[in-house]
């Protein structure tokens, strides 16, 4: 069946290099503007969906866009009832759960059931955003731009359109106005959005489900996770968007999702509701061909680097174990991606692809006469040239000089607080003592050994990796034993490590302070480095990288105009989206292949006792020894995660998975590893986006939660 697959892929591929027409597998794999209904109302008509496009999206009456929202800011949830509860990730929610959790009361470890809406806990700061209105706006923002421009003065004629827009277009009182670019600033959108800031904590299963598998199963299959958490959206009287107070009453949606307890199949069409962060679907290969092989490997082997200093004092010392987990799992997160994402662009011939698609760009246009897409990609080719080593100087800074480097990130808050007492020396013995508190809590969860392993290890990849214009001159790299500790001690008693020196500093006022930073060695070293980022490498990584989307703008024009008949779906950029993906297992290598199901079974198998990864409660290893699934049961065990064809990525977290009535089946959280390349290039036979079961979500709630209340108001619709 799978090569089946992959050979229709081929011939498919083929045929729309030969033609202007997109065919339905194609569009299959795309994040659409919801109210450009033209671009995939096919798809609708193709899979028998029980929806028109207005049930999808509608400026004129509720429709499901008025059932999603962003959950603050970074991820999806979806209403799903009259009240508007709002389904989400547990990951998503899991900063307000932990801020709710205390000694007596560890949301955390043991979950969190609200069992009235007087339980029901305030987060002060959370918002949802809705989508209400999405209007094209491109030929007002581009109102007089002309092709001789150059890119400020385009930019400047576009963001006073922008500014005049936001005041002219109509919008209520409460509403607010984003516009965005799209296809590289070809087309543009305005958003009528209503953000609601009173929103509640209602339910969060314990994080051995929420988070079940935590670092080891990220971005793998089989997943056995329950990442869910449950949240209120409160209103005012007149249900309209208010800050917190105990007067507001829970949100009347114009439109909250129906949940389906049928379950899904194989081969079942499923729709994927949200807003997808970022993806570069339309780069030339040998753009992608220099992320896969200079900028990756680096950021790969020096994130590789500092797990392995983890590693060693973690499996030493339990204590450290539980100090780093989470500073090791937030390294090992993108680590584990970027290599998935460098398999997966081998393993799908993308750079081959992406080849042969500018090859008949690139002959469509002789045919037409024309010669300025060979003129684009090779002026691309250049740009993208001179932004390797500033992309390479900011990665290597980011990652050896700041993610991976606690030292690093002490002199860099010591950094910005120079640059505050400079600014504003009057008012330094009202900042320090806010700073002191500050640097205090920041050592108080490190420890001085380890901090000092990875200082060592991070420098040593400073000198690897960044390349030699960018390397400041104060720099002092450790050729031996001798001179790793010399530095190492100048460090670890620099006056922004040091608690007694800062101490010490800060106590003698704004002029001495600045005089110790002035003659502490380790901190001219560092500073060099930051001086060397902010002067040099931010600036030239800015130049080209504005130069490449000025090109790509130009490249994606003439894509556009020499294939009229193509579907042209936008990269996402953090807008509402929606795409079509259908349930299915997958091949990830020679003589593998994976069911597109996992279950309670699965749960149980990798229960580990006492491990921070796979424990489990023991009221759930009763339910299952009791065999106590109740309505949820199929087939002697409980629906836990499912994988889908669905083209998404980082925001999507929390998304819906609905069928083709539009119902709720599942919930997304996350991609398979070998598919996550799909920023870069979708491809349908190993991309998979992995969604835990609404059913899953109802028997944890029910069975482990004692959450009736909860499972009443949902199904109760």
């Amino acid at each position: 069946m799978i090569e089946s697959f992959r050979r229709f892929k081929i011939l498919i591929a083929a045929y729309i290099l030969s033609v202007s027409y997109v065919s339905v597998w194609a569009q299959h794999v795309r994040m659409w503007v919801p109210s450009e209904t033209g671009d995939y109302y096919y798809q609708l008509k193709e899979n028998n969906v029980r929806l028109q496009a207005s049930d999808l999206y509608s400026a004129e009456r509720p429709s499901l866009n008025d059932a999603i929202v962003q959950f603050n800011g970074g991820c999806t949830g979806e209403i799903i009832s009259p009240r508007g509860l709002v389904l989400t990730n547990h990951h998503c929610g899991y900063g307000a759960i932990a801020a709710h959790s205390t000694l007596e009361h560890n949301y955390v470890e043991d979950g969190f059931w609200a069992q009235s809406q007087a339980e029901e806990l305030p987060n002060p700061g959370m918002y949802v955003t809705f989508v209400r209105k999405i209007i094209d706006v491109t030929g007002e923002v581009l109102q007089g731009v002309t092709p001789d421009m150059d890119a400020r003065q385009r930019q400047s004629v576009t963001d006073r359109n922008i500014n005049r827009l936001k005041k002219t277009l109509p919008h209520e009182a409460w509403q607010d106005i984003s516009i965005k670019p799209f296809f590289y600033g070809n087309k543009y959108y305005a958003f009528v959005e209503e953000n609601y800031r009173d929103i509640r904590l209602v339910g969060a299963p314990p994080s051995s489900i929420g988070k079940f598998g935590a670092d080891t199963d990220n971005w793998m299959w089989p997943r056995h996770s329950g990442d869910f958490s449950l949240f209120r959206i409160y209103a005012d009287k007149n249900n309209r968007p208010a800050e917190y107070s105990p007067d507001n009453v829970p949100y009347r949606p114009d439109r909250y999702l129906k949940v389906s307890t049928e379950g899904v199949h194989e081969g079942d069409m499923i729709i994927v509701y949200g807003f997808p962060g970022r993806t570069q679907e339309y780069l030339p290969s040998f753009r992608v061909a220099q992320i896969t092989g200079k900028i990756n490997p680096v950021r790969i082997g020096i994130r590789r680097h500092a797990l392995d200093v983890l590693d060693k004092f973690m499996r030493r010392n339990d204590t450290l174990k539980l100090k780093y987990t989470s500073t090791y799992a937030r390294i090992a997160n993108y680590w584990k991606k970027w290599k998935g994402e460098n398999m997966g662009i081998r393993r799908s011939g993308a750079i081959a692809e992406k080849k042969h698609w500018e090859e008949e760009v690139l002959r469509r246009e002789a045919e037409t006469g024309g010669h300025e897409v060979a003129d684009i990609l090779q002026e691309l080719k250049a740009a993208y040239d001179s932004l390797e080593a500033p992309e390479l100087a900011r990665n290597v800074f980011i990652e050896a000089g700041y993610v991976d480097n606690p030292w690093m990130q002490y002199a860099l808050d010591m950094y910005r607080f120079e640059r505050q007492v400079q600014r504003r020396p009057e008012k330094f013995d009202e900042l320090k003592s806010d700073f002191y508190e500050q640097m205090k809590n920041k050592w108080a969860k490190s420890d001085a050994r380890v901090n000092r392993a990875l200082f060592l290890a991070m420098w040593q990849d400073l000198n690897r990796y960044m390349p030699e214009k960018y390397k400041p001159s104060s720099w002092e790299i450790p050729a031996n034993k001798s001179s790793h500790d010399k530095v190492s001690d100048n460090w670890q008693h620099a006056v922004f490590t040091d608690s007694l020196r800062l101490k010490k500093a800060l106590e003698g006022g704004a002029e001495n302070f600045l005089n110790v930073l002035k003659n502490d060695s380790a901190y001219k070293m560092a500073r060099g480095l930051i001086d060397s980022f902010y002067n040099d490498i931010s600036p030239d990584y800015a130049r080209w990288q504005n130069k490449t989307v000025e090109l790509m703008r130009s490249y994606q024009s003439h894509m556009m105009k020499l294939f009229p008949g193509f579907r042209w779906a936008p990269d996402a950029n953090g807008t509402l989206r929606v795409t079509f993906g259908e349930v299915r297992g997958y091949e990830p290598r020679d003589g593998v292949y994976y069911e597109p199901f996992s279950t309670l079974d699965g749960v149980i198998e990798k229960y580990i006792p006492g491990d921070y990864e796979f424990d489990l409660p023991e009221k759930l290893l009763d339910i299952y020894k009791h065999k106590d699934f109740g309505k949820y049961a199929v087939n002697g065990t409980v629906p836990v995660n499912f994988l889908g064809t669905a083209h998404t990525t980082g925001g999507n977290s929390g998304s819906p998975a609905l069928n083709a009535k539009g119902e709720l089946v599942g919930l997304n959280f996350d991609r398979v590893w070998e598919g996550t390349m799909s920023d870069l290039y979708y491809d349908p036979s190993i991309c998979r986006n992995i969604m835990v079961d609404i059913r899953y979500v109802l028997f944890i709630m029910d069975k482990l939660g004692d959450a009736s209340r909860l499972v009443h108001e949902i199904l109760q619709n």
